[in-house]
């Protein structure tokens, strides 16, 4: 059974917690504004865990009980320790409810696998948990990037959207996309809430992008399977692209997501071109 939850001393263990960390050591930007108190600001505390100002100062006052998902983003955003985090989850009561380990990380099915070899000219991409990129084949390298030198804990749609400047400059509609992105991972955390690398990421393009911040924070969701995809390639120009992206029938949420275009088009010649000049690589990549 947990312990009954003390809202004062959790509140107290916040405010300390915070005192002892500077902005520099949490990846925030360094302020010429003297500071009043030493440490984090609460303003800055619920950035680094993508919660509102205002609930986290009723966490601290000791009005409102955390949930398990919220304590995951505070445990990370005051950079706790082992023991640190256990004691957290104990005054907060959720002692049972903490992630006690890492999930393993996710292999693409093999039949998703035989679907990529299969679509020579087509890219297609094998999104996992939290729109990780999980395989790929050569087309969608040619497309996007050669997502072997990015490392796998990098190699995220998301993240990608929002950080890597060759794929971000690709986008001829990007904050539309951007934005629709960032609705799809609001999705996946009403799924998988207690999720600690979904936390992680969440917060540092929370930190790292002023649009993310403001699109998360809008609490806006999307389920939508197909659409439209303008693309400014660095190589062949222009491609109106429909995207499609199908669910794995297994319920272990991985999705197929392919990028086709209308026959004898210039977008159909584009990527003929550029499945061209790929050829001769491995038939798939992954994680």
């Amino acid at each position: 059974m947990n312990p009954v939850p003390e809202p004062r001393e959790l509140g107290a263990f916040l405010k300390a917690r915070r005192a002892q960390l500077t902005p520099s050591e949490c990846g925030l930007p360094d302020s010429d504004t003297p500071r009043k108190v030493a440490g984090l600001r609460r303003e800055e505390v619920a950035l680094l865990a993508a919660i509102s100002v205002d609930y986290y100062t009723r966490l601290e006052q000791g009005r409102v009980r955390a949930s398990a998902s919220v304590l995951a983003t505070l445990a990370r955003a005051l950079r706790l320790d082992e023991d640190q985090q256990k004691y957290l989850y104990d005054i907060a009561g959720r002692a049972d409810a903490r992630p006690r380990r890492r999930r393993p990380a996710e292999r693409p099915r093999p039949a998703m696998l035989r679907l990529l070899d299969q679509l020579t000219e087509t890219p297609a991409l094998v999104l996992g948990r939290r729109l990780d990129v999980l395989a790929w084949n050569p087309a969608a390298a040619a497309l996007y990037t050669d997502f072997s030198t990015i490392p796998a804990g990098r190699r995220n749609y998301v993240h990608l959207l929002f950080t890597d400047p060759v794929i971000r400059a690709m986008y001829r509609e990007w904050a539309s996309d951007a934005r629709d992105a960032v609705a799809a991972l609001r999705m996946e955390a009403a799924a998988e809430p207690d999720d600690p690398e979904l936390a992680r990421l969440v917060g540092e393009l929370s930190v790292q992008d002023a649009d993310f911040r403001t699109w998360w924070a809008e609490h806006r969701v999307v389920t939508s399977s197909y659409g439209t995809k303008h693309y400014r390639h660095r190589l062949v120009g222009d491609l109106t692209l429909d995207c499609d992206t199908w669910a794995c029938p297994d319920g272990s949420g991985q999705r197929l997501m392919v990028l086709t275009a209308e026959p004898g088009g210039p977008s159909h010649d584009a990527l003929r071109i550029l499945a061209s000049w790929e050829a001769g690589q491995p038939a798939t990549g992954r994680q």
